[in-house]
């Protein structure tokens, strides 16, 4: 990542943050990148932001910590910031600017590319088909993922999410075929990036992960850098390694409040909650790097996970996610406090590539018609719930009085499993067909007769018409 540098300007007017206003520069650009020498013999690397009249604000990727404006010199280099892309990836744990923390040496690659990636044609674009398997039972069967979808994760402070992106990328799949996780973890604690370490490190010890790590106390700018790294990356994985690449971002709140601290030192004009007004751009400029490509081989699949202040899915980062992305996972308070995990909140949960990448030809031919069952049902029960709460069990019928088992049996048969352990697709489904039997086969109406023959169902002899 190091240019080598043109001519020096040692005029730096300004540092304000983790910006560095640069006077009297000539032919520079925006988004040109730096290389800046400290008078202690430092060098640290800087993105140009803004370039006007002779003035360059360029965004200090170390932080300006420690840096006197007297005794910096900075040198552009008329092109993009750029890293090394290629194979020599796998099996590396790096910082967010890619600097490795396995104590190896720097990773080269077999050539170069720009972080900020080149847009794809949509003529090229092939539409996201059959499914990325993560081994969570619920996930794969309700919502599942499918290769070239974006399909975020909204959770809580102190729900297990991290865990929950962990394991996701310890154990996802595609069919058997080449497959590689990213995994770019932004403003994690010490502790978390320590828990992500170890519970990856047997998928990066087989050569099949990259990680990136950027903790909280690493310089804010590094963690606007580190998705475009790893989205870089993962893009090379894909379009020319030929992989199917899962990249897994946490958390992009995180990123979101970096974006906004630097546009704050920019003195830029604040939009909603004091994001900046191209949150919006910004977003989309990361998730739409996912996708398949004609003529060319693998897919980059991304699962964003960002946490909603206060829970608060109306809150700038998961609402402009929404918009962008092709629909969510949603995790819930009620169901954690119910000792359920991954905590699923599968009414709230959508992903509008299901029938992209599940069924006849890509999982099994039951597939859509039991998650749609599932879904119902559960839909039914939380009703049936609801009114319990207000008349008391003891009033509701025989088969309301189902429902309630049925919602039990939802979560404590179908949706938990250990955080550590791999569930697949056949598992998950017939889970879910136990579910669904506990309720009348008359309850099961989106159900075809032959697979409600096929797994015995049966009437029960207090039976009412469906609702």
């Amino acid at each position: 990542m190091s240019p080598s540098g043109g001519v020096e300007y040692t005029a730096v007017r300004e540092l304000r943050g983790p910006l560095a206003v640069v006077e009297g520069v000539a032919g520079v650009g925006w988004d040109e990148f730096a290389l800046i020498s400290l008078a202690t013999g430092e060098r640290r690397h800087g993105v140009v932001l803004d370039a006007d009249r002779e003035l360059a604000v360029v965004q200090v990727l170390e932080g300006t910590a420690g840096m006197d404006p007297e005794g910096v010199r900075a040198a552009f280099t008329g092109s993009p910031l750029r890293v090394p892309v290629g194979t020599d990836w796998l099996g590396r744990v790096c910082n967010g600017r890619g600097e490795p923390l396995d104590g190896g040496p720097p990773v080269l690659g077999s050539g170069s590319a720009e972080v900020g990636g080149a847009p794809v044609n949509p003529v090229r674009r092939e539409p996201p088909s059959d499914p990325v398997l993560t081994g969570v039972g619920a996930i794969d069967a309700l919502t599942p993922l499918v290769r070239g979808q974006k399909l975020p994760v909204f959770s809580v402070a102190g729900l297990p999410h991290l865990e929950l992106a962990a394991q996701i990328a310890a154990q996802a799949t595609a069919a058997g075929e080449a497959f590689s996780v990213v995994f770019a973890g932004m403003g994690l604690t010490h502790a978390d990036a320590s828990f992500a370490r170890d519970a990856l490190e047997e998928r990066s010890a087989a050569g099949e992960l990259v990680l990136l790590l950027n903790t909280a106390d690493d310089p804010v700018i590094e963690r606007i850098l580190t998705p475009r790294i790893a989205l870089t990356v993962a893009e090379h994985l894909a379009f020319t390694e030929g992989r199917h690449v899962l990249v897994v971002m946490t958390d992009m709140t995180a990123y979101a409040e970096a974006l906004r601290e630097v546009s704050a030192a920019r003195g830029e004009i604040p939009a909603r909650r004091a994001y900046p007004g191209y949150l919006y751009s910004d977003l989309a400029s990361l998730y739409e790097r996912c996708g398949r490509v004609r003529g060319r081989p693998g897919s980059v699949t991304v699962l964003p996970v960002l946490t909603m202040p206060a829970g608060d899915i109306t809150h700038p980062v998961p609402d402009l996610t929404g918009y962008i992305t092709e629909g969510q996972i949603v995790l819930s308070s009620s169901v954690h406090a119910r000792g359920v995990y991954p905590p699923l909140d599968a009414l709230s949960s959508l992903s509008r590539l299901m029938r992209k990448g599940a069924g006849p030809g890509r999982t099994r031919d039951d597939h859509l018609d039991v998650a749609a069952q599932l879904l119902a049902a559960l839909a039914r029960a939380r009703q049936i719930r609801d009114l319990a709460d207000l008349v008391g069990e003891a009033a509701l019928s025989p088969t309301d009085r189902r429902y309630l088992d049925f919602d039990e049996a939802f979560l404590r048969d179908f949706v938990h499993q250990r955080s550590d352990g791999r569930r697949d697709l056949d598992d998950a489904l017939e889970r879910g067909w136990r579910t669904l039997l506990t309720l009348p086969r008359g309850q099961l109406a989106m159900l075809p007769a032959r697979l409600l023959d096929a797994h015995g169902a049966r009437d029960a002899p207090d039976e009412e018409t469906p609702r």
